[in-house]
């Protein structure tokens, strides 16, 4: 069989199994096994279908991924987030959009304790949602802030599915996880200056209230009581990366250790909320292993069809530009961010992707990056983006799946304008994570 009919019948059956609903670790289960036995040799391919399972989840790499989890749910669970968010309510007064201002400097501080944007999306639309709303907002600027900061978690250290990135794509985890820090910051930035913008041209997107008034110390002392502290966490967990006296496993241990013991420091820790941040930290854990463990085959597969060689000598041969085949790969991503989840997206393009960014010398940790900023904006990209369905779970019934969408539209574009200038200037990617220390 030549490598186009191998990677027809791969990706085809793959694409076929998908769309009939069948779960993404389940459908690449399915491939595997009809290509196990057609390219692996019968029997013994399937024999080697078991041996990379286990070896795929046996992978010490992938612990930080666990733990990140585990540090945001047990702040969630436990109600520290919500009084942090609360807190940086207290302290912003006469700001136009004020609650989506709000929105989006709790969620990038809750970004840099959590690894989950589900948790940070979940968060921020169970604590302002329903007040913003109940205020008059625009559901542009209601919803629109929650779901864009939201995804930011998977910039911003702690990030689980930067560390399953770079496990996979042989990038350095530490590098790539510092890497994130500034381009999560530019995404902040962008979405306060269109908010603030946006209110100003229009106030009654954003209708102005009385705030309770307050003194100067009741204002700044919820900061410094509720938040301050938890930001030690987010210096643990990057500060002993960037210091090099930690690997990635041992700063997310460190950062869940420190996430339980603010939930003691603050008496919000209950037996019952870690067993819920356990159970929430387990369920999505599981997902992501059980993809990784079908879809390492999967790759080998590709590899012993011929597939992968046989696409990237077509594709190598075209002699495009570097800059051309970058933009392919980050447009085809973007298209399947809007029809699948990130997990699946990492597992059916990398065994392309690393290989042609290597032929054509692109750095890889810049393109790690970029594939994470494309990855965060296909979490709000219509139709099926994840946070798109988190947020219509957390809105009132009376909001429709379309009202999400359009709140979602001006943040992805603002988010695409953040991309285009991390392409432009390299720098802003590959700077912070070239301070580690060896």
């Amino acid at each position: 069989m030549d490598w186009s009919s191998a990677l027809f019948l791969l990706l085809g059956t793959l694409l076929l199994l998908m769309l009939t609903g069948l779960p993404v670790a389940f459908a690449f289960l399915g491939v595997n096994l009809i290509g196990a036995f057609v390219f692996l040799g019968g029997e013994v391919g399937l024999d080697q279908v078991v041996r990379n399972t286990i070896a795929s989840v046996s992978n010490f790499s992938l612990a930080p991924i666990p733990l990140f989890l585990l540090m945001g749910e047990i702040l969630f669970q436990t109600g520290v987030a919500f009084a942090a968010i609360n807190a940086i309510d207290k302290l912003i007064t006469r700001v136009p959009g004020r609650l989506s201002i709000v929105s989006v400097l709790g969620g990038t501080m809750f970004s840099s304790l959590s690894g989950s944007t589900i948790a940070n999306t979940a968060v921020l639309g169970s604590a302002l949602l329903p007040d913003m709303l109940k205020r008059g907002y625009h559901p542009t600027l209601a919803m629109g802030p929650i779901m864009a900061t939201g995804s930011i978690a998977m910039l911003i250290p702690p990030s689980a599915l930067a560390v399953l990135l770079g496990s996979l794509a042989g990038i350095s985890i530490a590098k790539l996880l510092i890497a994130g820090i500034i381009p999560g910051l530019m995404m902040a930035a962008s979405f306060l200056i269109y908010i603030i913008v946006r209110c100003r041209a229009n106030p009654a997107l954003a209708p102005a209230y009385d705030v309770e008034p307050a003194t100067l110390w009741e204002r700044w002392k919820p900061l410094l009581t509720h938040v301050l502290p938890l930001m030690g966490i987010f210096v643990v967990v990057v500060g002993s990366i960037l210091g090099g006296w930690a690997t990635p496993t041992e700063s997310a241990a460190l950062g869940s250790v420190a996430s339980a013991i603010a939930a003691i420091a603050y008496g919000k820790f209950t037996l019952a909320a870690m067993k819920r941040a356990i159970a929430e930290t387990a369920k999505i854990s599981v997902m992501i292993l059980f993809i990784i463990a079908a879809s390492v085959t999967f790759s080998q597969i590709l590899a012993f069809s011929g597939a992968a060689d046989g696409l990237l000598r077509v594709i190598t041969g075209l002699d495009s530009g570097t800059i051309v085949l970058l933009l392919s790969m980050l447009i085809v991503l973007l298209v399947l961010g809007a029809f699948m989840d990130q997990v699946s997206m990492i597992m059916i393009t990398l065994p392309f992707f690393i290989p042609l960014a290597q032929s054509a010398g692109i750095d890889l940790l810049w393109f790690g990056v970029l594939m994470l900023v494309v990855m965060e904006i296909s979490f709000t990209t219509p139709p099926f983006g994840l946070l798109i369905f988190v947020m219509k779970g957390v809105a009132p019934p009376e909001i429709s799946l379309g009202e999400v969408y359009r709140a979602a539209i001006p943040f992805i574009l603002l988010a695409l304008g953040v991309l285009a200038l991390l392409i432009l200037f390299p720098d802003l990617t590959t700077w912070l994570p070239n301070l580690i220390r060896r």
